[in-house]
């Protein structure tokens, strides 16, 4: 590293590890985690697909009779598979079928959803499936746009202007009535209600601890959305209307407003910036908090007007950088590329929760579920066996889960729910290494952008997940088996990235290209041969 960058680490390290202040901080940011989640899944219980028939007019006469009445079914047409139709009429006079233009829902479970208003089944179901991918094209969006104006203008400036904005629309989306103006709506919803405000809190924390404690630090961040997941499922369990059970998910932002004035931007970032006053005046005021020896600010302000970067330096660090060297360039497309796989694995398992046999609710619960487990193990393994390999067999146990879903028989749903959640469990145990692997191996200068940019590739997968599950109707199987196909690809390409247990993270663009130098899965099978074959003429 730089002189600079020795100057910051020596200024970091009068933090510790770990303390009261990044305890203090933490507890706040992780509620950014809790509101993500519960903001992504809403679509699930919102955009829910009940059970449905057509309505048969010249029966029904505009009084329904119950939704599985034998008498309407006598005019309904099977399926292949022997099920009955759910957009299909035989029609009494002509004795052929013919498309049914009104359906009878079943409300036992999903009692009103914006699928139910506006009839989004049969040959309107693929709007459904659009208006949940321009949620994730909204997410798409602010991943970038977001991410880049978090390393241009700071992280806690970004994360609580989003998050300000995330409360009027979350809540007002509720009232519209309109299925154009919603899409519209879903956009800006899925910019500023997810990832976007996630992503600058994530990093300020993982800015604030020390090798040791990211792991776990990383990892609190993935089990929050797992319970803001499991948040959603207990209140569309209970609240039936789609209207109050979306007003209720948006109050939730009101426990981040408090960011405002509690929590602090992020040192590292402050002294990338040239801050360095800033900076200084952070970290004493933290260790203050910790109950430190004081720090001598005159020292570092003067170290840090001697080495500051050059203004134009820090403002040209940005995007494109990321792609201007080949290891940083070649880095950034296998996470990339890992983001985008884990997250068509992910949300694939989770918005095929309601299609799923059984009580939709207790599904997307038991999927939320399945991730506190995955995250415990996660952090007992992580600081054993590596960031790169954990990763890895998490990515390739997921797609042999998802091989497995695609060639179990469909008359045995238990069966495949249960290797759904064992699939969820392995993609969960990727998607929560691949947060804390990526901030470690993007430098300090374009860290949130970086994680922006990867985070965008995941939302394409998102906005794709949708549509691939609509490829159902061509085979059953088709879905969870590209699925798997991203998550093994994902797993292999992984090996070729370099470990980051325990070591210091990159600050500027030329520590990013020389970090882990040689450093893959393969370089370190071949040494480690070399090393145990290894035996001393001599050995002493």
């Amino acid at each position: 590293m730089s002189g600079k960058e020795d100057d910051l680490e020596s200024l970091m390290s009068h933090l510790g590890e770990f303390g009261k202040y990044q305890l203090y901080q933490i507890i706040l940011l992780v509620l950014t985690s809790l509101t993500t989640g519960i903001h992504t899944l809403s679509i699930v219980p919102i955009l829910g697909i009940p059970n449905h028939r057509c309505q048969v007019p010249w029966l029904e006469n505009g009084t329904n009779l119950p939704w599985d009445s034998p008498t309407a079914r006598a005019a309904i047409p099977l399926n292949p598979d022997g099920s009955y139709s759910s957009c299909l009429l035989i029609n009494p006079t002509t004795n052929l079928t013919e498309a049914c233009t009104s359906w009878v829902y079943d409300r036992t479970t999903f009692k009103d959803t914006r699928t139910v208003e506006w009839d989004l089944v049969c040959d309107k179901k693929w709007l459904g499936a659009l208006s949940k991918s321009i949620f994730m094209l909204g997410v798409f969006a602010g991943s970038i746009i977001l991410g880049y104006l978090a390393d241009k203008y700071g992280r806690k400036k970004t994360q609580c202007w989003t998050q300000t904005i995330q409360l009027v629309i979350s809540i007002g989306i509720a009232f519209i009535n309109n299925y154009n103006a919603y899409l519209v709506a879903s956009f800006f919803y899925g910019m500023f209600g997810s990832a976007c405000a996630y992503i600058p809190a994530f990093v300020i924390a993982m800015e604030l601890v020390g090798p040791t404690k990211r792991t776990a630090c990383g990892l609190v961040f993935t089990a929050m959305f797992a319970s803001g997941v499991m948040i959603v499922a207990v209140w569309a369990y209970f609240i039936t209307s789609y209207v109050t059970l979306q007003a209720v998910i948006g109050l939730h932002v009101l426990l981040t407003i408090g960011h405002w004035w509690l929590i602090d931007e992020s040192p590292r970032w402050l002294w990338s910036q040239g801050r360095i006053a800033e900076s200084v005046d952070i970290v004493a005021k933290a260790v203050k908090f910790n109950g430190g020896d004081e720090v001598d600010r005159a020292h570092y302000l003067s170290k840090g007007k001697v080495k500051t970067v050059s203004a134009e330096t820090i403002s040209s660090a940005g995007f494109l950088d990321l792609f201007k060297t080949p290891r940083l360039r070649l880095r950034m497309i296998y996470l990339s590329y890992n983001w985008f796989a884990d997250s068509v694995a992910y949300y694939g398992l989770s918005l095929a929760s309601d299609s799923m046999v059984g009580n939709p609710f207790f599904i997307l619960f038991v999927l939320g579920l399945v991730e506190i487990p995955c995250v415990l193990i996660v952090i007992l393994l992580l600081d054993r066996t590596g960031r790169r390999s954990l990763t890895s067999v998490m990515l390739l146990l997921a797609g042999l889960s998802c091989t497995v879903i695609a060639l179990i028989p469909k008359d045995m749903p238990n069966v495949i729910t249960a290797v759904a959640c064992l699939g969820k469990f392995c993609v969960c145990g990727g998607f929560s290494t691949i947060f804390n692997y990526s901030a470690e191996l993007l430098p300090t200068v374009v860290r949130n952008t970086g994680i922006g940019f990867c985070s965008a590739c995941a939302r394409v997968a998102a906005m794709l997940c949708p549509l691939i599950l609509l490829l159902d109707t061509i085979d059953k199987s088709l879905p969870t088996l590209i699925f798997a196909l991203a998550a093994f690809t994902s797993g292999f390409f992984t090996l070729f990235l370099p470990e980051t247990l325990n070591k210091p993270m990159p600050e500027s663009l030329e520590d990013g290209e020389n970090f882990g130098l040689g450093d893959t899965a393969f370089n370190a099978c071949y040494s480690r041969k070399k090393t145990d074959d290894y035996k001393p003429a001599n050995p002493i």
